[in-house]
């Protein structure tokens, strides 16, 4: 480690979509922490193809501080692809992930700190032990999502844990090594291993707006998480199948016994002809769909194309 807990730089990177209604707030909030901490740092505002008024709103607050950069896609990429831009344009010794509705709050950010240098860790993540204004539904929700990838997944991924987190420059210099397109930040950081210890804290609601995660988002980050991060869901087709063939070799068996005891119906075999294309049918389906997934994933990389595209750099020079 080439810095001391006196001497360092700070990057803050934050993801940034259709963030109009609190993002002027955000950027008071961040800029009062880091300026009240004498921090040498640098905020790099990542703009996924907003709508909206997020970057012009930015660039008139930023005036000529050359410290705060926002870089802006040719449209939205998403999230993980916007933390991947903020780690590869980063200059600090450390970096903090921040998403731009302060649900994270920026005040923790001393504490943070504080935990990787008492630590002598090289990540610190932050687990959520509360979810302020969030309803029973989703926090149940959330908490099975974080279950469910953790189980599919190879290497066990924290708990509770989303994208804020500290790192230190070995772990960004390693993450960025790593070639793939569709990136489950998370999971890769978990997959690099490092030392790396919790800060637990309560998360507070939406300052204003939105969330930008819908269900069909976290499905999709989901899916991320299993299929790039394990062979699980090939094993679970397989198992799937070795049941299947079972249940059909019973079935055979009955089958054979009926016809030489004599037992058949008069109507032989309706009932489990069907039940038997049902199962089975079942059982081909799922293993197409989890085959398809590999090969989905298998095109993406073999395209080889951009996991971004940057539009426009702003630094305030």
């Amino acid at each position: 480690m080439s810095f001391s807990r006196e001497n360092f730089k700070l990057s803050i990177i934050v993801p940034c979509y259709n963030e109009e209604a609190v993002i002027g707030l955000t950027y008071d909030r961040l800029l009062a922490v880091l300026d009240g901490n004498q921090y040498d740092y640098e905020v790099l505002f990542i703009d996924d193809g907003s709508r909206d008024k997020t970057v012009s709103i930015l660039s008139e607050k930023s005036g000529e501080n050359e410290r705060v950069k926002i870089l802006s896609f040719s449209r939205n990429f998403g999230h993980q692809p916007a933390v991947s831009a903020g780690l590869n344009e980063c200059s600090g010794d450390l970096a903090i992930i921040i998403d731009a509705d302060l649900q994270d709050p920026p005040e923790l950010f001393p504490d943070i700190i504080k935990t990787y240098f008492d630590s002598n860790c090289n990540v610190v993540y932050c687990v959520r032990q509360n979810r302020e204004g969030v309803s029973f539904f989703k926090k149940m929700g959330y908490h099975f999502f974080y279950r469910v990838v953790n189980y599919m997944s190879d290497v066990e991924l924290p708990l509770d844990s989303g994208d804020f987190r500290l790192m230190d420059r070995d772990v960004i210099d390693a993450y960025k090594k790593f070639g793939e397109k569709n990136k489950y930040v998370r999971g890769i950081i978990a997959w690099m291993g490092f030392t790396q210890v919790p800060f637990y804290y309560n998360r507070p609601g939406r300052a204003d707006g939105e969330t930008k995660y819908s269900i069909k988002k976290l499905i999709g980050l989901a899916s991320t998480g299993m299929f790039y991060f394990s062979k699980k869901p090939l094993k679970l087709a397989i198992n799937l199948g070795i049941t299947a063939l079972s249940i059909g070799l019973i079935l055979a068996i009955k089958v054979f016994y009926e016809k030489f005891s004599g037992n058949l119906d008069e109507v032989p075999g309706w009932a489990s002809t069907i039940l038997t294309m049902i199962l089975f049918g079942g059982v081909q389906l799922v293993t197409i769909g989890v085959l398809g997934e590999y090969l989905g994933n298998i095109f993406d990389e073999v395209r080889n194309r951009p996991e971004y595209i940057i539009r426009k750099k702003k630094k305030q020079d």
